[in-house]
């Protein structure tokens, strides 16, 4: 057994559009919804409701980045979409993601257009306002704590140790993208994480709440937008509870900071 003291941030990803390609980072920023900038984006469809790659796996071809003023947005044969960091809230409209209905501001129609066209699917993007807060729901939350649009949780932490154990069941070992994860630790053994009740990354505070049951994302080639069987088929025969597929565990932040590639991370196990 590894001793815990080694543990230690070795990945840090956000994914402005939530869905959509992530982008891996040395340093971020802490908010009150997540990693600055992560999921603060969501294509809706007419109605509304968000659109993942469960159903457009196409969304895993659409990659970001950032600069200080803009979100540059690209796709294979597409130009360049520029979007502004700073905007209006303009016209807000009611979305959903889960079950939760928040507001999201319409970013334009030059952008509902370059999605469209890509996705081949009428498609509007929304931008998260500071101003509509959207609360986690789980038993771990506390008064006050936010997500922007991510599923349910503002951050997902996986150890690099979890993801060799996965590797070393299947015939093709998997990227860590396929999880997308916020946080990637090494220097703990395989699954760990489900072990842990709080934790410190540099010195910022976290519960571990919940593991995250997983989706067809997990099948979905990030490189290709291809579908097929695994991980889910092998995940099935050594992590399912209560006929859902778990892997990686969902964090809530206590404080603001910066967290760094190479900080220590400090664990207390669950009680």
């Amino acid at each position: 057994m590894r001793d815990a003291e080694n543990v230690a941030l070795s990945g840090l990803y956000i994914y402005p559009i939530k869905s959509c390609a992530g982008i891996s980072l040395d340093s971020a920023e802490l908010s009150a919804t997540g990693l600055r900038h992560d999921r603060r984006w969501m294509l809706v469809a007419e109605a509304g409701e968000f659109m993942s790659q469960r159903a457009h796996p196409r969304m895993a071809l659409i990659s970001t980045q950032l600069s200080d003023e803009q979100l540059t947005v690209s796709a294979p044969g597409m130009p360049d979409l520029l979007i502004p960091l700073r905007q209006e809230n303009g016209n807000l409209i009611d979305v959903e993601v889960w079950g939760d209905v928040n507001k999201g501001a319409l970013v334009g129609e030059e952008a509902d257009r370059w999605f469209g066209e890509f996705l081949r699917f009428p498609c509007r993007l929304v931008r998260k306002p500071d101003d509509d807060p959207r609360p986690v729901d789980s038993i771990y939350a506390q008064s006050g704590d936010q997500a922007s649009f991510a599923d349910g949780f503002a951050f997902l932490l996986i150890s690099e140790a979890s993801l060799d154990d996965l590797n070393s069941r299947l015939e093709d070992p998997l990227p860590m993208n396929r999880f997308r994860p916020n946080f990637v630790v090494s220097g703990c053994d395989a699954y760990a994480e489900d072990g842990w009740g709080r934790l410190q990354i540099g010195g910022v505070p976290f519960r571990v709440a919940e593991g995250c049951p997983r989706c067809a994302i997990t099948t979905t080639d990030q490189e290709t937008g291809e579908r097929g069987k695994e991980p889910l088929r092998t995940l099935a025969t050594y992590r399912k509870f209560d006929g859902e597929v778990y892997f990686g565990r969902n964090l809530i932040h206590d404080a603001l900071g910066t967290v760094r590639l190479g900080d220590t991370v400090e664990t207390t196990p669950r009680l």
